[in-house]
């Protein structure tokens, strides 16, 4: 039952809660009758201060929990899903691997992940993306975008879609 999924999106370091990627999803989740909620980060630089901001929006409820994330949205996310053990968890160009980040490792071989990264991406290189999907044996497609994947809006709406039905069924 649909009802019972909640997506929590949690947008990149420059972004906002209604980018141009998340609006787009936000209108598929709508579209598939899916409660959602875009976390706004805005006042914080900081990821470990962003997880503990996603970790408290979490209602502790019987809902089905999606994490949805953007560059560093993803890498909080991917914090956040090895505490929450969620049902599905998006990644878009995700910010995994980078010295800045505290974690560097993760085990998130149970949880239904995918990851979008473009292949002209300068800020987060491609290949964290393909370390990453080895590691947690999860599924990974290749863009033809840099990393704010803004000319593949198309694209990453099609994989969104694809992915939440897999799901939700």
């Amino acid at each position: 039952m649909k009802e019972n999924y909640k997506i929590y999106f949690s947008h990149g370091k420059e972004s906002g809660p209604y980018g141009r990627k998340i609006t787009a999803m936000i209108k598929i989740a709508e579209s598939l009758k899916i409660n959602y909620e875009s976390i706004d980060y805005t006042k914080s630089k900081n990821p470990e201060e962003r997880i503990y901001t996603l970790l408290n929006s979490i209602t502790k409820t019987n809902e089905n929990i999606i994490l949805v994330g953007s560059s560093m949205g993803g890498y909080v996310s991917a914090n956040v899903a090895e505490k929450i053990k969620p049902k599905g968890l998006f990644l878009m160009a995700p910010a995994f691997y980078l010295g800045a980040y505290k974690k560097q490792e993760y085990n998130l071989k149970e949880i239904e992940t995918l990851i979008i990264h473009g292949l002209q991406d300068d800020i987060v290189p491609a290949e964290n993306s393909l370390k990453f999907a080895k590691n947690n044996l999860c599924k990974l497609y290749y863009i033809n975008d840099n990393h704010s994947l803004s000319n593949s809006v198309k694209e990453i709406e099609k994989y969104f879609l694809e992915f939440l039905l897999e799901i939700i069924d």
